[in-house]
């Protein structure tokens, strides 16, 4: 074998060793769990089905690294760079991306179109979308600006809102009506966001559009704070009052999936 033959045989050697060592990284790293925060060099060498200084040598490399580091308790734990890698993948994650996938779980449950809304200073913006089938569709488009004072999603945003903050937003806004049902009355307004923080949901019957049923549940973020509205609209007709309460749940429930992943990625 010659010289250039012998350094690229090594070469290739050395890439499998270093491939086979990466791959027995995330064994051991896969290894944690919400019910296992700590592994011993034991646990390791029988998961990995090596020798206990063998796996020992691995966890060791984990530590240097700083993805483990040693459990004063006995054992390795997950070390601080496990914790910046996880900051960065939070960052990589929008709220869209988190709750499209549970949008489309209930639109295919309930059949009606769901969207994402959220309040920017006066106004609603909807930044996400899942249409229904219906031949007749009630459609938003990503980007549409609703009003402050209408609607199961706008009522949601506001609701949580401290009520001195939430009263200087509605008394600094030209509110519209646009059907018989919307409020323009402050003070109407008030009582009927404490009365939808108190159901912890908003049923809307024709108050921005005429003939449409709107059902809004709050989405939070890790920290508690309303971020979002998950809402579905419907025409009136098609959500009776026998099948309300089952869509509700359903919304409440996703709204929660959604706070649930916005708690787990920090968005």
């Amino acid at each position: 074998m010659t010289g250039r033959n012998s350094a690229a045989a090594a070469s290739a050697g050395h890439y499998r060793e270093r491939n086979s060592t990466a791959d027995r990284a995330l064994d051991i790293l896969g290894l944690f769990s919400e019910s296992k925060l700590s592994v011993s060099a034991q646990e390791v060498a029988t998961s990995l089905g090596t020798a206990r200084s063998t796996a020992y040598r691995y966890l060791q490399s984990l530590v240097g690294s700083g993805f483990l580091e040693e459990d004063p308790s006995g054992g390795f734990r997950l070390g601080l760079r496990v914790l910046e890698l996880a900051r960065l993948a939070r960052r990589g994650y929008g709220l869209s991306e988190i709750a499209l996938p549970v949008m489309r779980d209930l639109c295919a449950d309930v059949g009606e179109t769901v969207l994402l809304t959220r309040r920017t200073g006066g106004a609603v913006i909807c930044v996400e979308r899942c249409e229904s089938g219906h031949p007749v569709r009630i459609s938003y488009e990503r980007g549409s600006v609703l009003p402050i004072n209408a609607g199961a999603a706008a009522l949601s945003l506001l609701a949580w809102l401290p009520d001195e903050e939430c009263r200087e937003l509605l008394e600094g806004q030209r509110l519209q009506r646009f059907t018989a049902r919307t409020l323009t009355d402050v003070d109407t307004l008030m009582d009927r966001l404490a009365e939808i923080r108190s159901d912890g949901h908003c049923v809307s019957r024709g108050e921005l559009d005429p003939d449409i049923l709107g059902i809004a549940a709050p989405v939070r973020d890790e920290a508690g704070a309303v971020v979002a509205a998950l809402s579905v609209a419907a025409l009136e007709h098609r959500i009776p009052d026998r099948r309300l309460g089952e869509v509700v749940g359903v919304v409440r429930d996703a709204a929660e999936r959604i706070s649930g992943r916005l708690a787990v990625t920090g968005d």
